[in-house]
């Protein structure tokens, strides 16, 4: 058996229930790789998906920060290890799970980063600057791959100062060159566009007509939550905080949150393409494969 199983794929291809079918069957764990669901409370929006789980499939990584906070690559690979040893020690099979192919591609390279600490006199000097210019700034100190570094001015900030401390203290930076990677079986979810446009749409309508995504962030700003930070999380919490502020109606939110999630949805199929470039083999198996005959096809390939 290889030491670490993960399932991966665009958002709403059904990557929780499959990988809990995989956990059933292999006698695995889920550990989840998803930026967002890190998050307590913030359930509608990120998808969790709990129930999916019943009572007798384990997950790591879901409800372990606070919202406001901002959990990052660092904090990922370091839980995301101490998840995999600890479920690797008890005879289990360790399952990543999830959408964020940064942190899936980052843990199975093997990185490990150093804790990158806020610089207050940076953040001032970049406070009054534009996307644009953050976004530019940021291209000069490396490849953006994608545009999640600057989905917003904060997010940009934290990605120059993260690149600033590198370029300051080489001796870490080079530290990631040496990671020796981690053995795996890569699992995605193959859905066509089109279907996955429809699925987006219709759950988008569920979340907001039937489970109240709304009332979520209008219940997360209440309790006290800084609404800057939802907006730094991106998607439904951007999109739906911008409206509760009263900035964007309730048709313009909906229209813009729609697209800016059918573009977040190609954006991971960019990445996990790129990484079958950069070395991944990714074996595609399609969304709606029957749950029987998709855990015996991953039975093979672990074997």
């Amino acid at each position: 058996m290889k030491k670490v199983l993960a399932v991966v794929g665009p958002t709403a291809c059904g990557k929780t229930r499959r990988g809990v079918a995989l956990a059933r069957a292999l006698g695995g764990e889920i550990v989840s790789a998803d930026s967002r669901q890190v998050y307590c409370r913030m359930d509608v929006g990120t998808g969790k998906d709990l129930a999916d789980y019943g009572d007798d499939v384990a997950y790591h990584l879901i409800d372990i920060a606070e919202p406001g906070s901002k959990y990052n690559l660092f904090e990922f690979l370091r839980d995301c290890r101490r998840a995999v040893d600890d479920i690797d020690a008890r005879g289990r099979l360790p399952i990543i799970v999830g959408g964020t192919g940064m942190y899936v591609e980052s843990f199975l390279k093997g990185i490990k980063l150093p804790e990158v600490p806020a610089n207050e006199e940076l953040r001032a000097e970049l406070s009054g600057k534009s996307i644009e210019e953050l976004t530019a700034m940021l291209a000069a100190m490396k490849r953006l791959h994608n545009s999640t570094d600057v989905d917003t001015c904060a997010r940009a900030i934290r990605a120059i100062e993260i690149e600033r401390y590198y370029l300051e203290h080489p001796e870490l930076a080079a530290d990631t060159r040496g990671a020796e990677p981690v053995p795996a079986v890569i699992v995605g979810i193959d859905i066509d566009r089109e279907t996955r446009r429809t699925l987006i749409s219709e759950r988008l309508r569920r979340r907001l007509d039937r489970e109240d995504m709304l009332a979520e962030v209008e219940g997360l700003i209440a309790s006290g939550v800084d609404p800057e930070a939802l907006i730094y999380y991106g998607l439904e919490y951007k999109f739906l905080t911008l409206h509760v502020l009263g900035r964007l109606s309730r048709a313009d939110m909906e229209r813009e949150l729609e697209i800016a999630i059918h573009q977040f949805a190609k954006r991971q199929m960019t990445w996990f393409r790129g990484m079958e470039r950069r070395g991944f083999p990714i074996h595609w198996m399609p969304f709606d494969m029957p749950d029987a005959e998709f855990v015996d096809a991953v039975k093979a390939l672990m074997t």
